[in-house]
């Protein structure tokens, strides 16, 4: 993602980290509310900071994908 530089990528994966693990509940992979929340608040911060708008489903899966193998220690922290 050359085109949003690094220091843009480095405040989006700040903020995206924020914000799941501020949402993110003990049994929010199993409840689709829960989910379909977090997509629009990943999806509303990619297109807050310029992300490409072809990229940005991708991205979001991508990050749910990572926030549910992490959640279980945020979860317990």
């Amino acid at each position: 993602m050359k085109v949003l530089g690094e220091p843009t990528l480095r405040a989006i994966a700040r903020e995206l980290v924020e914000t799941v693990r501020n949402n993110v509940t003990i049994d929010w992979t199993l409840r689709e509310n829960v989910r379909a929340q977090l997509r629009v608040l990943v999806k509303r911060i990619l297109r807050k900071h310029g992300y490409p708008p072809d990229k940005r489903e991708k991205a979001t899966q991508t990050v749910l994908e990572q926030a549910a193998l992490l959640s279980s220690e945020w979860a317990a922290a």
